[in-house]
């Protein structure tokens, strides 16, 4: 289950579950209108557009209901199946081996991709969480003493480096920051 957390400014305003997360942000821009709160999925570190207007079940009303799907283009493929056709550029000789496999080149390029995605998967997983991390300290600690120096030992493996440069940062700021640091290098 996907888990958000709010700030305004360097104040975490709330954690969890998204509904619960937007109720606290809701109710921070009624008594403060000139609030700015920003929500931040904590698997992506990507910001999290809620549209405030109206009453809480109006707000959280929008925030569950799908949104509106865009028209789907129909091509070549098989759709009922999932399948779509697009374009993919290979070398002579990629298309020769590719046609020489059972099934041809569709069943074969379908099983490469399913070995190299289950194989790949858990270093997709530690390079999307450290992601993640990048966005979320540039976005809240982009403008704070130390943030590159910080930015740097991340990525270098150096937690006694990084956790001596975001020190001084605002607790909830560090706090979050090093909360996600510790879960990418967990990642697997």
């Amino acid at each position: 289950m996907t888990t958000y957390t709010a700030f305004d400014g360097h104040r975490l305003i709330a954690s969890g579950p998204l509904p619960l997360v937007a109720e606290q942000c809701k109710s921070l821009l009624d008594e403060h209108p000139d609030a700015q709160p920003i929500i931040y999925d904590d698997t992506t570190g990507r910001s999290r557009d809620v549209d405030y207007r109206g009453a809480l079940q109006e707000v959280l009303g929008r925030l569950m209901s799908p949104e509106p799907d865009a028209p789907v283009k129909r091509g070549p493929g098989r759709p009922r199946l999932g399948v779509v056709a697009r374009e993919v550029t290979l070398l002579p000789r990629h298309w020769d081996w590719l046609a020489a496999q059972p099934g041809g080149a569709s069943v074969a390029l379908r099983r490469l991709v399913e070995t190299a995605s289950r194989d790949a998967a858990p270093a997709d997983r530690r390079r999307q969480r450290r992601e993640a991390v990048d966005r979320v300290m540039f976005a809240l600690a982009g403008d704070l003493p130390h943030y590159e120096e910080a930015s740097r030992a991340f990525h270098r493996h150096e937690p006694e480096r990084f956790a001596e440069w975001i020190a001084a940062w605002p607790d909830d700021v560090r706090d979050y920051v090093t909360t996600l640091a510790t879960r990418a290098e967990g990642a697997e």
